[in-house]
């Protein structure tokens, strides 16, 4: 997409997240779900492909015109992202980077228009930030595999077509190594359990996948024997993509706070006035420059091809934390308030608190940061 086409569409997402999606917000986090007519209107949108190639039906946008896209996106519910962010992100681009010819022809013109939900089956009860130690398995039976196994926290799950499961191959007693299958969840022996009930992100619907001798043909394999290798590359993209709905809510959050700031009187005077006041608002002013001048980098820097291993780690890691360094502020700002159901800063808050964990907890940046530090200077030496 062009500039001037794509500057358009941002505008036109922009109106569309601020004139429809946030005066559902309530809506959506007392239901839990994202309601019918939003999602038709993001499909129509074309917002359930906007990472997909335009060749397969998508929008086919830049790294730099994505994490732009769902900044605007980020600025409601974060569930309204998430409801698409699976199409797009993990799921959509593992067909999209290690999909057969065959694979992208059939699934990925579904994905893009939102016929198709697709969700990313990698997270275990013991396995999360680490893949390697997955126990989900898929045993060789002549030209099919047959998957044994639990999935857990699969975001859309409960609402999926399609699901992208990692799975050790088992040929006899000898371990393969890690593969991906796309998965339909209509396949017998594929269970998807109750939706998961968090602290925040109402709306964005999460639950375990039960595999209990889940046939399915060798042609569902995507990537052959490179599973863990896709598995990384989409959790590093996926990590631009969080660190961009961190900037996202963080510009929602200092403009509820300034807006309330301004409107507040405390003593006569506007507490926008009062010094402690401002310097709160300046303090997520600069944590939010800081985010978006690290996201516009590392998106710039995957656009070139010149993406270091550690960056993506770094935005995510940096922005996730900041995120709910500002939340804390919007509460104290908005005292009282802030504490109560109702007032989007006191959602916001609990909605905030997820960033740190998923696609890799903070901890977890921090060594592979850590450890690309260290190799860095030893190569160097």
């Amino acid at each position: 997409m062009d500039d001037e086409d794509f500057r358009q569409a941002l505008a036109e997402v922009k109106r569309f997240v601020r004139s429809e999606v946030l005066p559902r917000e309530a809506e959506i986090d007392e239901k839990d779900e994202i309601p019918e007519a939003l999602r038709k209107q993001a499909a129509e949108m074309g917002l359930f492909g906007f990472a997909i190639p335009e060749e397969f039906g998508g929008l086919g946008l830049t790294m730099q015109q994505e994490e732009a896209l769902v900044v605007e996106l980020s600025y409601a519910a974060p569930a309204f992202r998430s409801m698409l962010g699976t199409n797009n992100g993990l799921a959509g681009q593992i067909l999209v980077m290690a999909g057969s010819d065959e694979q992208k022809q059939y699934w990925l013109p579904r994905i893009a228009s939102g016929e198709v939900i697709a969700s990313f089956g990698l997270t275990e009860p013991d396995a999360g930030s680490d893949p390697s130690s997955l126990k989900t398995t898929a045993r060789i039976d002549g030209d099919e595999f047959v998957l044994d196994g639990t999935k857990r926290w699969i975001t859309n799950a409960p609402a999926a077509h399609l699901v992208m499961i990692f799975a050790r191959v088992m040929n006899g007693d000898t371990d393969e190594g890690i593969s991906v299958f796309a998965v339909p969840t209509d396949t017998p022996g594929f269970e998807v359990g109750p939706k998961d009930h968090k602290m925040g992100q109402a709306g964005s619907l999460t639950s375990e996948i039960y595999l209990t001798g889940v046939r399915i043909p060798a042609s569902t394999r995507v990537g052959g024997d490179q599973g863990y290798r896709i598995a990384m590359s989409s959790v590093a993209r996926g990590r631009l993509s969080v660190a961009s709905i961190c900037v996202g809510m963080m510009r929602r959050l200092l403009d509820e706070s300034t807006e309330f700031a301004i409107g507040r009187r405390q003593g006569g005077s506007r507490i926008a006035d009062y010094q402690l006041v401002q310097a709160m608002l300046a303090e997520s002013a600069t944590e939010l420059y800081a985010a978006e001048s690290m996201l516009s980098r590392a998106a710039k820097a995957f656009d070139d091809g010149t993406m270091q291993r550690t960056e993506p780690s770094m935005v995510k890691y940096y922005a996730s934390e900041a995120v709910g360094r500002v939340a804390d502020r919007a509460v104290q700002i908005h005292g009282g308030m802030g504490y109560m159901r109702g007032v989007a800063v006191e959602r916001l808050y609990r909605d905030a608190r997820l960033f740190r964990i998923y696609e890799g907890t903070s901890q977890i940046q921090q060594l592979i940061i850590g450890r690309g530090v260290v190799r860095a200077a030893e190569k160097a030496n």
